[in-house]
């Protein structure tokens, strides 16, 4: 018996050392919520990135934050705003109730962006949109500061920004063409305009409209196709007898790969030069089976294109840990490294801290210098406060094309383009290669 109660007494001993032990929650971690469409390639390159930042943050021997040493921990939430934008609210709600972050970062389709925003600031947790463009997301900071001050851009400056873009990597394009194929100078080349049926794209559209016959060009049409759909054979059959030089595409969604694939397929004679996200993955040559070959494509990085003294680093280690290429949205890896920065400035977690703080910050990124829009009259359409800057010397963005299996950086090209980027010369960009198909039809001889 006094053996049966020795026993008894021991374990209860050991009971009391060990379950507050295993129940004691871990307090020195700084909390990440990374929420994005975890099924499709945009939220999986969120997760990476971060989990990259994170790795590198912890192994340094993490945040620095009131004399202890802090260790970054991910939370991931699927939004599913791909495939269903009204599941985006639901799931930032659930990420900042249950799993209670610091703060949040990721977003990529606009119609879920805008949910998940307005469930962010009735928490008044700082939200880094890394994905979604609208100008409009960032308008509400503007418009209501007290509430929308929490939500920032990191990728990519918005849709405006975008299309200024694309009309530059469009015009070095049209410049080209009218060289190397002898074309008359009076002759226009003919744009064909196909972008996906959503919110970001509409305003983007009117603007090619409007903008593309002031560059000298005719525009032949345009065509809006769902951002899902899995045959554009109808809208390429179409814009094949338009008879177009250049096809100038707007796509975010799993249609790039269709798209591509197809119009290698019809081997449709014309340059593909603009926005075409799935392009920008390593696995595009495999999705389109080879078919989207010379799509041009804007992008944020491009192998062996050093935009800063970051980018080259944070391809390496993204690609030996992943066995991938990154697309913008990995630029979560700067969202997380940035905050570290904005943490340790501050020795804060608090979002009335932090936010004047960010407004002010300047962070050299992978992808170019990260400075912000102020807030206030001084900011001008289509500049927006909390939205990245734009230009030269700032964030500028890549065009890269697909050249016979592999992903090539082209733009900005030195000596070709407007409004001061073409004195950028970013080391490792190529010259851009005409389709084939392009100079058998259209050459003069």
């Amino acid at each position: 018996m006094k053996k049966f109660f020795f026993i008894c007494f021991v374990s209860i001993i050991l009971a009391a050392m060990i379950l507050p032990a295993c129940a004691a929650p871990v307090t020195d971690v700084i909390k990440v919520g990374v929420i994005g469409p975890m099924k499709f390639m945009e939220g999986e390159n969120h997760w990476n990135g971060a989990v990259l930042a994170r790795d590198e943050i912890n192994a340094a021997g993490g945040v620095n934050l009131n004399g202890k040493k802090y260790q970054i921990q991910l939370i991931k939430a699927d939004s599913n705003e791909i495939l269903s934008p009204t599941d985006a609210a639901a799931a930032m709600e659930r990420l900042i109730t249950v799993d209670k972050p610091d703060f949040v970062i990721g977003g990529f389709r606009t119609e879920g962006v805008f949910p998940m925003q307005e469930v962010a600031m009735n928490y008044k947790k700082i939200f880094m949109n890394c994905g979604a463009a609208t100008r409009a997301l960032q308008a509400k900071v503007e418009t209501n500061y007290d509430r929308y001050k929490y939500f920032f851009k990191v990728t990519p400056y918005n849709e405006y920004f975008l299309v200024s873009t694309d009309f530059k990597m469009l015009n070095m394009v049209a410049t080209i063409l009218k060289k190397e194929l002898n074309l008359p100078a009076t002759e226009k080349l003919r744009v064909a305009i196909v972008a996906e049926k959503l919110t970001w794209a509409d305003a983007m559209v009117t603007t090619a409209e409007a903008t593309i016959p002031k560059l000298g060009m005719e525009v032949v049409g345009t065509w809006r196709p769902s951002d899902t759909a899995t045959d554009v054979n109808a809208e390429l059959t179409a814009i094949a007898a338009k008879n177009p030089h250049i096809i100038f595409p707007t796509f975010s969604g799993p249609v790039g790969v269709t798209f591509g694939k197809q119009a290698g397929e019809m081997q449709i004679p014309a340059a593909i030069v603009g926005i075409v996200v799935e392009a920008q993955k390593s696995g595009y040559w495999e999705a389109t089976g080879g078919k989207g070959n010379y799509v041009m494509t804007l992008n944020t990085y491009a192998d062996g294109v050093a935009v800063t003294e970051k980018t080259l680093p944070f391809l390496a280690k993204y690609k030996k840990q992943f066995g991938q290429f990154p697309s913008y949205t990995a630029a979560s890896y700067d969202a997380v490294l940035m905050m570290k920065g904005i943490i340790e400035k501050a020795q804060s977690l608090d979002p009335e801290i932090l936010v004047p703080l960010i407004e002010k910050s300047e962070y050299l990124s992978t992808a170019g210098l990260i400075k912000y829009y102020p807030v206030g009259p001084d900011t001008k359409a289509p500049a927006c406060p909390h939205d990245i800057m734009y230009g030269p010397g700032l964030t500028t963005g890549l065009g890269t094309q697909w050249q016979n299996g592999q992903l090539k950086g082209v733009w900005p090209a030195k000596g070709i383009g407007t409004g001061g980027f073409e004195n950028i010369d970013y080391p490792g960009i190529v010259p851009y290669m005409i389709p084939p198909a392009v100079i058998e039809k259209f050459k003069v001889k």
